[in-house]
């Protein structure tokens, strides 16, 4: 296989220039374990199986950085893309499915294809052309790749990867590495459901399972965990100030406390976190 080390990579995939905006961005490549790697730039992570009967790709963030991503996948293995996976609908994940579509059939959960299509500028040529109500199984090379549905929680159309061989797992947006989570309230997501499927997600991979986040770095088990626990320390806290009769205004202002205020992040502030919890839990 046409792979080079890590260092190469990053050195060879890294682009020289401003990254003000997504179109002089960069793409790099770190590779999670055996033939997956995790691709990053703006928008969600990309996961990358690469094999020599070709490749399979995790989400395709935003549209502007298709081709970018292309070189990115070309350069670990030089081989035709054979599948692309959907974690869930939104555009910094799906952003160049109508790019890719045209190499590969895409596949994802119903609900992703009923939100991409209800979407006024959508292309038709964007749709996932192969979905599901609980997941399905791709075998490619000698990788056995799970897509697993798990309802309500980022949204109502997520989906987990599995890459059983290599035992690399892509949460999609059911875990954010980089800090409080976001919970879309208005495309199906709960914080119980949300919290219900990292759960899944533990109880159902390998202790030493290497874990490609929806957004941030490359991590391990121990972080989803902690990740967990924050959620549901965040769901006890919110729900008794609620059942105590504090407004949203007066849970704000107590603050999630010491030991998470440092997840408070761009996205999702500390504040955002604290209100959709009232929103979701009122």
């Amino acid at each position: 296989m046409f792979k080079k080390s890590l260092m190469a990579l990053t050195m060879m995939l890294s682009i020289n220039v401003s990254a003000q905006t997504m179109a002089d961005a960069d793409i790099t490549v770190q590779q999670a374990a055996g033939d997956v790697y995790m691709l990053k730039g703006p928008g969600g992570n990309i996961g990358v199986l690469a094999t020599d009967k070709g490749l399979l790709l995790v989400d395709d963030k935003f549209a502007p950085l298709a081709e970018k991503i292309e070189t990115a996948m070309m350069v670990v293995e030089d081989k035709p893309l054979k599948y692309v996976v959907n974690t869930h609908y939104h555009g910094d994940h799906t952003g160049s499915n109508k790019f890719f579509s045209h190499k590969a059939p895409i596949f994802a959960h119903e609900n992703v294809r009923t939100r991409l299509s209800s979407k006024k500028d959508h292309h038709a040529e964007s749709l996932p052309v192969v979905t599901y109500k609980e997941g399905i199984t791709i075998h490619l090379d000698n990788e056995e790749v799970q897509l697993t549905h798990l309802p309500s929680g980022h949204t109502d159309g997520d989906t987990y990867v599995y890459f059983k061989k290599a035992n690399v797992l892509h949460t999609g947006d059911l875990f954010f590495e980089v800090g409080f989570p976001y919970v879309d309230l208005k495309s199906g997501g709960s914080v119980k459901g949300y919290l219900a499927a990292v759960n899944h997600m533990l109880e159902n991979t390998p202790d030493d399972v290497i874990i490609i986040p929806g957004h941030g770095k490359l991590t391990n088990k121990k972080s989803l965990i902690d990740f967990a626990k924050m959620i549901k320390f965040s769901i006890d806290k919110v729900s008794q100030a609620l059942a105590a009769g504090k407004s949203e205004s007066e849970v704000v202002a107590a603050g999630i406390g010491e030991k998470y205020q440092h997840l408070s992040w761009a996205f999702i502030t500390e504040e955002k976190w604290l209100k959709t919890l009232v929103a979701d839990l009122k």
